[in-house]
């Protein structure tokens, strides 16, 4: 029983979780909205496809892991190649089921995302867009979270205001709709424009995460073999310009989209909650980032051998976490940030016993 728990924890790089949770806080951060049903519903979401992925990505790579990784769990007989892609499937499925719960709108960037998934394990992988696949997929989670967090979070349209919101009863409301008389008041947009509206918010940090995840996806296509410089030496300088990028603050409070159904003119805009984190702190998030990810990247590049080259990998996977934190701190939510780094010890200590690579 241990041992095929092992297996699977192999097969799924479980060390590798603790990536992913942060993609959906850095989304709800970036519209200026707390942690809410949608928020734990796209972190489960992304749990799910990041797993099916690593399941596929197994599944695609027996052969090649045959003579390169013969000890990884498909091709040392630990687990059946069949079982592994069942599990890819069953994982792709429960991730898209609770993507619907959080709205048609997060449905539908979980299913770019799991088709983003599949793309690159089955075909694109070994191709020049494989790193851009892979990026792709990172920014459409950290949107994901976004969305769902956008799409829950607010009241539905459509609902009537209560009486007084506008300064008509709901009665008064029903009699002038009878009479054939227009109802006063503002036209409401509707949720998935509302939700459209707001996710355009997290654009730039969803930017920068795939931007980062380009960079180590260049390195871990020669984490097997080694020897190039170049990768490693451009992902270290594309680490240094995001960290750079990141540590600028975002402008303080702007003007949100008005929430339909709160009632009262002073809830027709909502603001950013709260300023952007204090300068130290932002300072000392993006300090971790640039140290987790940098200094492996520059031993791959002064000694670009495999094991040197998988450690850069590994720690560019781990870096993911302080930037995450980062892009929460930087939109105003310096409590998301800390917990979001929270995560940092927990990833390390499960990184001793299974490999994120």
């Amino acid at each position: 029983m241990r041992a095929a728990v092992r297996a699977w924890a192999e097969l799924l790089r479980v060390s590798a979780l603790f990536t992913v949770p942060g993609d959906a806080l850095a989304g709800a951060a970036a519209l200026g909205r707390r942690p809410g049903r949608g928020t734990a519903l796209a972190v489960g979401a992304s749990l799910c496809l990041y797993e099916a992925g690593m399941a596929l990505n197994d599944w695609a790579d027996r052969d090649e892991d045959a003579i390169d990784r013969p000890h990884r769990p498909i091709p040392s007989g630990r687990i059946t190649p069949g079982a592994a892609l069942a599990a890819a499937g069953a994982l792709t499925a429960a991730g898209l089921t609770m993507a619907a719960r959080a709205g048609r709108p997060a449905l539908t960037v979980a299913t770019g995302l799991a088709a983003t998934v599949w793309a690159y394990d089955l075909r694109l992988k070994h191709t020049q867009a494989g790193p851009a696949a892979m990026a792709a997929a990172r920014a459409l989670d950290l949107l994901l979270g976004a969305t769902a967090t956008a799409g829950t979070g607010a009241a539905s349209v459509g609902v009537e205001r209560p009486a007084g919101a506008n300064g008509t009863s709901r009665a008064a409301r029903s009699a002038r709709i009878l009479s054939g008389a227009r109802t006063p008041g503002p036209a409401q947009p509707t949720r998935p424009a509302r939700t459209a509206t707001d996710v355009r918010a997290a654009l730039p940090a969803a930017a920068l995460l795939g931007a980062h995840t380009y960079a180590v996806t260049a390195v871990s296509r020669h984490e097997a073999q080694g020897g190039s410089t170049a990768a490693p030496l451009g992902a270290l300088a594309a680490i240094v310009a995001l960290g750079a990028a990141a540590v600028r603050e975002q402008r303080g409070s702007r003007d949100l989209p008005p929430v339909p159904g709160k009632g009262g003119p002073g809830d027709r805009h909502r603001t950013r909650p709260g300023a952007p984190a204090p300068r130290v702190l932002l300072t000392a998030l993006t300090a971790t980032y640039l140290r987790t990810a940098a200094e492996p990247l520059l031993h791959a590049t002064l000694n670009p051998s495999p094991p040197l080259t998988q450690r850069a990998v590994g720690s560019g996977i781990r870096a993911m976490i302080p930037l995450q934190a980062v892009l929460a701190a930087r939109a105003g939510a310096a409590g998301t940030g800390l917990a979001v780094m929270g995560l940092v010890p927990l990833a390390r200590t499960l990184a001793r016993k299974v490999s994120l690579t």
